[in-house]
């Protein structure tokens, strides 16, 4: 899947888009040999342009609206908990149906029109196709207020591209992790809104020499331990987890992020714990501070640059095993 962004049109309520299709109709004349002749033409010529307004725009929320089935994936779950997946299906299988039932109607009634010679006939199947159609588009009206504000919200969604090789940072506020970021980034890290963060989520890019890699920081999501998260949260965070390929875990030894080693080493645990499976490279940040010459750690100052490109090599060799997915 390519790059997070949907072109979906303006979804209009059921009373806009009736008035859309009928005034249209209303302007349509056409002449005939006859009076029944020209009464008949127009007559179809009204019914199958409104019945097309109708049938076209709703068939076209169907197809522009993005198809996100239920699996475990980065996006799904995001549409999960921002719009509620299956509210958002149930709605679009009630646009679809009603796109449906339009066109049987439109034809049903062009099929009486063209058979009969009876102008009564000709002004009642008309008048029961707009009342059927007003009917069918009222029984959707909120289905189609609903899809409004999805395309509101999907236009929020962060510009996340999936299936990119991605590395996120976590680790208490303040030890460094935005900083981090920006260094790590070959250009301006953006920030994006995300779902349950304050400060937006932070995307920049690693250019390797023959692949792009995101590098995300979340503030919010992995600063506090899992345990201590609501049910929505860690549905966020669950989602953030399909997205993660590599791990770096900031530590502060000199703990001028207010939080002491316990705290930050329990997060640690916490974090290496919910995501059972993602490979964590632990770094310890402001060596101009302090430096723990723990084996298994690297070491690395935002501020100086110190260690940075060594982080940086170790990064880049894990992003490498991520296989390349098929466009």
């Amino acid at each position: 899947m390519a790059e997070t962004t949907y072109r979906i049109p303006t979804v209009l309520s059921a009373e806009e888009l009736m008035d859309k299709a009928f005034h249209r109709a209303s302007k349509i004349t056409v002449s005939g040999t006859t009076f029944l002749d020209a009464k008949k033409k127009t007559t179809l010529a009204k019914i199958t342009a409104s019945g097309d307004i109708v049938h076209d725009t709703l068939q076209g929320y169907v197809d522009k609206f993005p198809r996100i089935e239920k699996e475990e994936d980065f996006l799904s779950e995001l549409v999960d908990i921002i719009i509620g997946l299956d509210d958002y299906k149930k709605a679009l299988g009630a646009v679809n149906w009603a796109a449906r039932r339009v066109e049987m109607l439109r034809n049903e009634s062009v099929r009486s029109i063209r058979w009969t010679k009876d102008p009564a006939l000709i002004d009642s199947v008309k008048g029961q196709f707009y009342g059927r159609t007003s009917s069918l588009l009222k029984r959707i009206s909120k289905d189609l207020l609903f899809l409004q504000d999805c395309k509101n919200k999907f236009r929020k969604l962060p510009h996340i591209e999936p299936n990119v090789p991605t590395v996120v940072i976590a680790g208490f506020p303040n030890v460094g992790k935005s900083s981090l970021v920006s260094v790590l980034s070959t250009a301006e890290p953006e920030v994006a809104p995300y779902p349950f963060t304050t400060k937006g989520i932070i995307i920049g890019h690693i250019e390797d020499t023959w692949r792009k890699y995101q590098v995300i920081d979340t503030p919010g999501l992995l600063d506090r331990e899992l345990s201590e998260r609501n049910d929505i949260e860690k549905q966020a965070i669950l989602a953030l987890k399909y997205l993660t390929h590599v791990m770096v875990f900031v530590l502060d030894p000199s703990e001028t992020c207010g939080y002491g080693m316990d705290k930050q080493t329990a997060l640690l645990e916490s974090v290496q714990r919910g995501f059972e499976g993602v490979p964590i490279i632990i770094a310890e940040s402001k060596t101009d501070l302090l430096r723990t010459g723990h084996p298994e750690h690297l070491a690395f100052s935002a501020k100086t640059g110190d260690g940075m490109e060594a982080l940086r090599t170790a990064v880049i060799k894990e992003l490498r095993k991520v296989p390349v997915e098929e466009e």
